[in-house]
This record gives C-alpha cells, sequence and structure tokens, in this order.
C-alpha cells in the first residue's frame, strides 16, 4: 500500500504521514528532507541555491546530511524552498524517491508533489493537508520557541507565506492538490482529531469511495 501525503508546511503533514506510517505498518520517508539537504549543502559549499547549476551540484550531498538537526531549521527550510524550484533539482530526487515509494509491501511519503508527480498512478491513497497561514505560522513559531530559536512570529509569517507563493508558482511541480486528493484542512484540529479524520480518509480511499 502507498500513501501520498502532500501539503504547504507547518500544515502538520509529516506528523499525520509518520502516525499512517506507524498504524499501518509502513516505512515512512518525509521528502522535504531530500531537499531541506540540498538546501544545507548549498549552504555548507557555498552555492547559489538560486543558480539552477549551483543547486544541482547540491544534490550530491552524503546521506549523513539527512541527520543534521540544522534541516529542521527555518533558514534550511527556505533554502529548501529555493532549491527545489530547479527542474534539474527535482529530477535528481525524483528516482530516489520513486524507489522508496515503490518498494515491496508499500511505503508513506510525505511532501510537495507526491500525490502529483512522484506516484499519481501508484498511490492507493491521496491526502492533501492543509491549514491557514495564520495557524501554521503560530505553529512552527511555538516550535521554535520550544527549541529555544530566537524569532518572532511575524518573520515565520513572513517565511511561510515566502514559501507557499514560490511553491505554488514554480513551473514545476507546483504545490496543489491531486485531483483525487482528500483535502484536509488542520487548521481548527488537534492532532488526535486530524489523525483520526487521516484514517478515515485512507481507509475509503482503500475501498474506491474517495
Amino acid at each position: 500500500m502507498i500513501i501520498a501525503v502532500d501539503g504547504p508546511t507547518a500544515s502538520g503533514k509529516g506528523t499525520i504521514a509518520r502516525a499512517l506510517a506507524e498504524h499501518y505498518g509502513l516505512p515512512h520517508l518525509d521528502t522535504g528532507l531530500l531537499y531541506r539537504a540540498v538546501g544545507r549543502q548549498a549552504l555548507i559549499s557555498d552555492f547559489d541555491p538560486d543558480s539552477p547549476v549551483e543547486a544541482l551540484c547540491a544534490c550530491g550531498f552524503h546521506d549523513k546530511l539527512l541527520e543534521d538537526p540544522e534541516l529542521r531549521s527555518e533558514e534550511t527550510g527556505g533554502l529548501a524552498s529555493r532549491v527545489s524550484i530547479h527542474p534539474g533539482v527535482r529530477q535528481a530526487l525524483f528516482e530516489r524517491q520513486r524507489a522508496f515509494a515503490l518498494q515491496d509491501g508499500g511505503a508513506v511519503l510525505d511532501g510537495r508533489d507526491i500525490g502529483t508527480v512522484i506516484v499519481p498512478e501508484e498511490a492507493d491513497a491521496k491526502l492533501f493537508v492543509t491549514a491557514s497561514a495564520a495557524a501554521r505560522a503560530s505553529r512552527r513559531f511555538r516550535e521554535m520557541q520550544e527549541n529555544g530559536v530566537d524569532t518572532t512570529l511575524e518573520e515565520i509569517t513572513e517565511q511561510i507565506e515566502a514559501r507557499d507563493k514560490r511553491d505554488q508558482e514554480r513551473e514545476d511541480s507546483p504545490l496543489k492538490p491531486a485531483p483525487d486528493a482528500y483535502v484536509l484542512d488542520t487548521t481548527l484540529m488537534k492532532k488526535e482529531e486530524a489523525f483520526a479524520n487521516a484514517i478515515r480518509a485512507v481507509e475509503r480511499a482503500l475501498k474506491g469511495e474517495n
């Protein structure tokens, strides 16, 4: 079984994807980490993330970089959004994601284009998890505070809105729900409620009811 979970940053898609993977006993891949690793590698190597050529060079990151806690920072998230607009970068990471999704037994993948580009035909269930920009900014701000990061809600809001604009307006694989995806708005939901709704959506999809 393959479950695709897409959506914008801080929507709750990662939490939901991990919970679904545990519930169904499937391996999970946060594909955003791959793009964050490219962005982080660009920074480490002093590459220009806005250059298609230099961003592509950053795709040669070592697997150990995926364990770097800096990948979760807002700075790296912004870099990931910038490198992800380049078709060459997306193509370089495409096969890696496909191979994970199509492994024996299936998998759960979350990202921006899993249901639309990575496994548009193969996914058994597709979710598009979203929330208002204000709700997402508030969640990320609390997370940053808990981690001792010095920032403001205004800064986080600006970063999220800028990332949304880049993700939605890029020519290659823009962020949007797949036609057959279940759209789950978590703006007013607690984690338990969001997960319960996600389970119901997956079960309906498996029965061909979506």
